[in-house]
């Protein structure tokens, strides 16, 4: 990894992308797809492009339409059938699961269970051919998990530490740590467009971000918000200039610059504003406002939404409501587009939106389900958290 990895230093040129990016083929195996970039033009970039619903790799052609909840309360994950909308399994994995986080390879969805507070953390592996776990491998506070661009590491967000520990993406086992002392809470992550950095929201002591230099593992910088929160989920504009940060404490977006490492804008959406899923055709951000400032489940049945943002205009143009109330916080959309999967953290249940009407169905599962991936999804390779895919 780093003789690839120190390619890109100095100026990244689309040039040496390639470079980088073929000689990956060789670090960390085939690709599901042919993982080069398409060559340099003056075309304007789509990060996305790659993530239509014509973009499913034969990898996951035997897949089961499936969405995968951690019921974190419950220590289990429910399984739900996309065309009837029923969960059809449910079973037990290790301690507090968080989040369900595709492989870099497209062939194995892992359970994250970070065991908070304890030393008893595992990630779970499942085969999405049949719908079954494998057996658990013991992990230290696993919160989330990304993975290097080049597929030669996982990023485990250690998130009681303050560290990202890149471990071997097969076995787990332990290569090196990136030290975040400065993020407390370290949280979710997106990669800017040329994969030289990462940004990683900060959740606690006020909120903020960090940049990580991912070629030479270290931390270029931290960034404090002008106002202060609890940053949530992160994700990137489909031209790679902006980085959308979810702000559950300010109820709304925060607009970074991220090659400048700077705040140019907020957007409000609604109340608890904390996780992103990006429509199939890459022109829409799906926003979920969780319906409180709460971390716990007392606070049931609150005015929990979606906001739509429109990538071009950077406005919101549709709000769609839950009957009821609800609390939406992570998931993803179908491989056709056309549902929107959403955990409802505090009342036992998710949500599938139609993502052309808004309107909700749902699903019952365990207690307190949190970062529920759909699969299959289209793409070329998972970064990780609950299937950002390029």
């Amino acid at each position: 990894m780093t003789g690839v990895l120190k390619l890109l230093s100095g100026v990244f040129a689309p040039t040496l992308v390639l470079v980088m990016l073929s000689a990956t083929t060789v670090l960390a195996g085939s690709c599901p797809e042919d993982c080069s970039e398409p060559p340099a033009s003056s075309a304007p970039i789509n990060i996305y492009s790659q993530t239509t619903p014509d973009h499913l790799s034969p990898v996951t052609k035997d897949a089961l339409p499936r969405v995968y909840v951690p019921n974190h309360s419950s220590n289990s994950v429910s399984v739900i059938d996309m065309v009837t909308l029923k969960e059809v399994d449910r079973f037990t994995v290790g301690l507090q699961p968080q989040h369900i986080v595709p492989s870099w390879d497209l062939k194995t969805l892992w359970i994250a269970n970070n065991a908070s507070r304890t030393k008893k953390g595992s990630l779970t592996p499942l085969d999405p051919k049949t719908g079954k776990p494998g057996t658990a491998i013991p992990v230290n506070d696993p919160y989330n998990m990304y993975f290097l661009p080049d597929g030669s590491s996982a990023i485990v967000v250690d998130e009681a530490v303050k560290q990202l520990d890149l471990r071997d993406p097969q076995t787990m086992a332990l290569k090196s740590v990136i030290p975040t002392p400065t993020c407390h809470g370290i949280n979710h992550a997106d990669f800017a467009a040329d994969n030289s950095y990462a940004i990683f929201t900060c959740e606690f002591g006020g909120g903020g971000l960090v940049k990580v230099d991912l070629q030479n593992q270290k931390v270029l910088g931290s960034l404090t918000l002008s106002k202060k929160g609890m940053p949530q989920d992160i994700r990137l504009s489909p031209d790679g200039k902006v980085f959308y940060v979810a702000d559950m404490m300010n109820d709304g977006v925060f607009l970074i610059d991220g090659d400048s490492f700077t705040e140019i804008g907020f957007i409000a959406t609604g109340v608890g504003t904390h996780g992103f899923a990006v429509s199939r055709d890459g022109t829409r951000l799906y926003v979920s406002n969780r319906g409180t400032h709460h971390m716990d489940q007392s606070h049931p049945k609150g005015p929990g939404s979606v906001s739509v943002i429109d990538f071009a205009t950077r406005a919101v143009v549709a709000q769609w409501p839950i009957p009821g109330g609800g609390s939406p916080d992570m998931g993803n959309v179908s491989a056709d587009g056309k549902q929107l999967w959403l955990s409802g953290r505090f009342d036992s249940e998710v949500y599938m939106f139609d993502t052309t009407t808004g309107a909700v169905v749902k699903v019952p599962v365990g207690a307190e389900p949190h970062g529920l991936t759909v699969w299959p999804q289209p793409g070329r390779y998972s970064q990780g958290h609950t299937g950002n895919m390029r």
